[in-house]
């Protein structure tokens, strides 16, 4: 009898977990991008400014993906992963380059409405940190950053991540209990 009872309470919290587990998982493939709270307004540079001009406005901006643009069109990003693999340690003078010689051309995009699901898989098959956002006719609508999906993730689960220990071993024992 009290081993039925222990059983049946196991059962409802193991159907609890698949329950929420299921409320997650549809939540982050039904939830569209562009209702991410902490999205704002895409950074944008001609595709003819030079390579200065873009690392002080990501320095200004605190941005890690500018969108080039072309008469309002986007035509590819550049990102300051982009400063380090594609400009660091070279002889480019960054006074008279334009954006254009080193960004990614042609860019993979989502839209606002694409579900996060579909920027977590972007960011994992292509290995981006950065998506541009586009409307329908090309024009940025903003960029979906890693960054994004990680408070929005910490969001589902405010009080297992955000009451955790200031370091992971102070919630380590360190001696064995008991022995």
């Amino acid at each position: 009898m009290v081993r039925d009872s222990i059983l049946e309470e196991e059962a409802a919290i193991a159907s609890e977990r698949a329950d929420q587990g299921n409320s997650i998982e549809a939540e982050i493939l039904e939830r569209p991008i562009g209702s991410l709270p902490s999205l704002r307004e895409p950074i944008q540079v001609d595709r003819r400014a030079t390579l200065r001009a873009v690392i002080d406005r990501l320095n200004q901006e605190r941005a890690g993906c500018v969108l080039i643009v072309d008469e309002g069109q986007l035509v590819g990003v550049f990102t300051e992963r982009d400063v380090l693999t594609k400009l660091a340690g070279t002889a480019i003078d960054i006074d008279r380059t334009p954006v254009e010689e080193l960004m990614t051309r042609d860019p993979e995009c989502l839209t606002l409405e694409d579900g996060i699901a579909y920027a977590l898989n972007k960011m994992t098959i292509g290995g981006f940190r950065h998506v541009p956002l586009v409307d329908l006719h090309g024009r940025p609508a903003g960029v979906v950053a890693m960054r994004h999906i990680v408070e929005y993730l910490v969001d589902l689960f405010p009080r297992g991540v955000l009451n955790l220990p200031p370091s992971p071993n102070l919630a380590i024992a360190r001696t064995r209990e008991g022995a």
